[in-house]
């Protein structure tokens, strides 16, 4: 075989990949814009956001624009009792604490100890340390445990098992109680031909919110997008 034909040969065998790019979900000027006229945190919940950075997983953490979206979401409703599944560093658990009542409490859920050591420097640093319930372990395993009504959910853990915390937690929200799904875009992938795994998870999650008369909801482009949900 001569060269020309094991070239090409080559060229059969190792096609070039196709990069594939996706919708950016904000317009980056208009992000920019929003983010610069919204309030800001209070610096003791934005003096955290560097632990997010040093953990090199800093694309998993409730960023301050989202942050203070969920601080105001607890202001506004002025919950007894938040859940929040995946804990990570806790920043997102301090932002939800800001609107809980003085006698309320917040479980929140992670099965990984990798990043226990922010976590608890975020906790320990709260004032109102003593109102929150870190519990270790599986969320799908862990839910059931807890003999609370939720006033407000947050879910930002496993992606593909989304469906899944949706049954598990909506017989134990109240009437007008909220739960907010994280990341439910999917950098922008769901919708998208080529979504990936956990991006068709999510895609069959919104597709179930969507579908069960039991809920309003609303998805917003917010950071990596979060649907909004209310039980009727």
């Amino acid at each position: 075989m001569d060269d020309r034909c094991k070239n090409s040969l080559h060229l059969i065998k190792n096609p070039i990949k196709k990069i594939m790019t996706f919708p950016l979900i904000t317009d980056p000027t208009l992000e920019a814009y929003c983010k610069k006229y919204s309030k800001a945190l209070p610096e003791s919940i934005l003096a955290l956001a560097p632990d997010a950075d040093a953990t090199g997983q800093s694309i998993m953490v409730s960023g301050p624009y989202l942050g203070m979206f969920l601080k105001m979401m607890s202001m506004l409703i002025a919950p007894s009792y938040i859940l929040e599944l995946g804990t990570f560093t806790g920043y997102g658990t301090r932002c939800l604490l800001e609107g809980l009542r003085e006698d309320g409490l917040i479980y929140t859920l992670e099965k990984s100890d990798e990043y226990d050591s922010y976590s608890n420097n975020a906790f320990s640093s709260s004032p109102r340390k003593d109102q929150i319930r870190q519990l270790k372990g599986d969320a799908s395993e862990l839910i059931a445990t807890i003999d609370e009504q939720w006033d407000l959910v947050f879910i930002d853990a496993a992606k593909r098992q989304y469906s899944h915390y949706f049954d598990e937690i909506l017989p134990q929200l109240r009437k007008g109680g909220v739960m907010l799904a994280d990341n439910v875009l999917w950098k922008g992938k769901v919708g998208h031909p080529d979504n990936d795994k956990l991006g068709q998870g999510l895609d069959a999650f919104n597709q179930k919110v969507f579908a069960d008369n039991r809920v309003m909801n609303i998805i917003l482009p917010i950071d990596d997008g979060v649907n909004f949900i209310i039980k009727k």
